[in-house]
């Protein structure tokens, strides 16, 4: 994927979502991953023509995790034009020491999303942007039916009324295959993960489920992300249509 179709993807969400307003101050969490660092990409390159001028800093949760390096993170922001900040914090430890979890990805997620999301106030951000892209959704969907009973997913934009923040997913329209192949024509400096159980999740199952369903009836996914954002999910808030979009710009 081109840098030209991210752009053209993420525009695409934010207009229709109404993501962002003129004068916004936006944070993008980056883990290290292919996922974040494409964020990256889109909203520095999106910064350079969107009508509403907006500010975007990066900042990473340092998990406490042995050789895990940010000098490339850092290069690469410097490169784009980002401030960058490290948030250092004892998670794995607490994780996998203290409380020797099994199954610890639900509480590592909700521990990182907090550290990030009370940097991003300390920053000065009220918004902050998280890296989830079109498989990620339709994932969290699955689950979501197998595991809960319900038909849920990850909004585009909600209100952290506690943290007076809103969370913003302007990778909702790209395709996991895309980041792969962005990230790899671009030469994204990814930082591999140092989690023990990497991969061995309930949404590794969920991205595999999807990967057969797949393969047994094309298209699937689609139409599964289809009947998401049609499917008046509580929470979900109203999508712009093309002629709402152009008189609002």
């Amino acid at each position: 994927m081109k840098l030209q179709q991210l752009l053209s993807f993420t525009r695409k969400a934010v207009d229709e979502y109404q993501m962002i307003e003129a004068g916004d101050k936006i944070a993008v969490g980056i883990s290290g991953g292919k996922d974040s660092l494409t964020l990256l990409y889109a909203l520095a390159g999106l910064r350079r023509f969107y009508p509403k001028p907006f500010d975007l800093i990066a900042i990473t949760v340092d998990l406490g995790y042995e050789k895990f390096h940010t000098e490339k993170l850092q290069a690469l922001c410097q490169e784009l034009d980002v401030p960058y900040h490290v948030v250092k914090t004892d998670i794995a430890r607490i994780l996998f020491e203290e409380r020797k979890e099994s199954n610890p990805c639900s509480l590592c997620a909700k521990m990182r999303k907090g550290a990030l999301n009370e940097a991003v106030k300390k920053l000065g951000c009220n918004k902050v942007a998280y890296a989830h892209h079109k498989d990620d959704i339709v994932e969290t969907m699955i689950l979501s039916l197998i595991f809960e009973g319900r038909f849920h997913s990850f909004s585009p934009k909600s209100y952290l009324d506690r943290m007076d923040l809103t969370v913003i997913r302007p990778m909702m329209y790209v395709n996991e295959a895309d980041v792969i192949g962005f990230q790899r024509k671009y030469d994204l400096p990814v930082e591999k993960s140092r989690c023990p159980v990497d991969g061995l999740t309930k949404r590794q199952y969920a991205k595999d489920l999807i990967h057969q369903l797949e393969l047994d009836h094309p298209g699937a996914k689609q139409r599964m992300f289809t009947a998401i954002i049609n499917g008046n999910i509580e929470g979900w808030p109203v999508r712009l249509t093309r002629e709402e979009v152009k008189s609002s710009s």
